[in-house]
């Protein structure tokens, strides 16, 4: 019975001590809305600015300020492909190719004409959502005042979202069939013109700036191998098989070639940064909301 008292009389401390740890929690999130929100949205601008810095465009008519680097692929193992690429920004603005046919031993050479660039979609793609993530960043202001805990993390969601897509776009190349190589626009981009028998791909994976020659060769009509025709693929092995024009060919060689591109290891870097920074934003959100698991922060 005495125990039961005791209870009874602790309640209006316990619950004025509820009050007083409520009050403090209030204050220290009305704090975090107001300041460190606004604190960690300079962070990330900052951060995403050095990220597009990077994927920066040339002004039209000063192309000459984005500086032109080129690059040297080839390989320790194999000597049949070697090239020197020619990037600026987003641009493939020259490249040279070098390649010893596999039977003949035969060295073809093939070049971009003068009048030819080839756009990287990657690098663009996810220059354009590096943007989109400083656009929303920016639609907030330090004079924004943010109300409740649900709209820091809506705000978060959709930069992660922005950022995982670009992320995604250099760590991910697309897959293409081998009809879509043979007719893609970059096959009319060399001089002299590549020969029927053999075709190229460049893309990003990574840091890296990768080059893909195929050698085929034409299947008889009357051929009895069985004709499976490959599907879409980032790189194709040799066997794969297609069909163009009435005509059925296989890959006989594959040669991949690669370098690293520095600015875009530096990218990536910026991305892992401020996808940390808007998940540790989220999870102190989520301290408070836990306080208040009946209230939407």
């Amino acid at each position: 019975m005495l125990n039961s008292q005791r209870s009874l009389s602790e309640l209006p401390k316990m619950s004025a001590a509820s009050q007083v740890e409520r009050a403090v929690l209030e204050e220290e999130f009305n704090w975090l809305l107001k300041e460190e929100v606004h604190a960690v949205l300079k962070q990330l601008q900052d951060v995403l600015k050095e990220a597009s810095r990077r994927f920066s465009m040339p002004t039209p008519g000063l192309e000459s300020q984005l500086k032109q680097e080129n690059f040297i692929l080839g390989s320790s193992t194999m000597d049949q492909v070697k090239g020197v690429l020619t990037l600026q920004g987003e641009a493939l603005t020259q490249a040279d190719i070098n390649l010893k046919v596999a039977k003949s031993n035969q060295a073809l050479h093939f070049q971009f004409r003068e009048d030819k660039q080839w756009k990287l979609q990657q690098i663009q793609d996810a220059r354009n959502h590096v943007n989109q993530a400083l656009q929303l960043l920016s639609s907030h202001d330090e004079s924004y005042h943010f109300k409740t805990g649900a709209e820091v993390n809506k705000l978060m969601d959709a930069v992660m979202l922005q950022l995982t897509r670009a992320r995604n776009r250099l760590t991910t190349p697309a897959s293409m069939t081998l009809p879509e190589l043979a007719t893609s626009g970059l096959m009319k981009m060399f001089t002299p013109p590549m020969p029927g028998d053999v075709m190229v791909n460049f893309y990003i994976n990574l840091s890296k700036l990768c080059l893909t020659v195929y050698q085929l060769h034409v299947l008889p009509p009357n051929t009895t191998k069985n004709f499976r025709p490959a599907g879409s693929s980032v790189l194709h092995n040799p066997g794969a098989m297609f069909e163009l024009n009435n005509n059925r060919f296989e890959v006989s060689h594959v040669h991949k070639v690669e370098c690293v591109v520095p600015w875009l290891n530096d990218t990536l870097v910026f991305f892992t940064i401020s996808l940390q920074l808007c998940q540790q934003l989220k999870d102190k959100i989520s301290v408070f909301s836990s306080f208040w698991n009946y209230r939407p922060f």
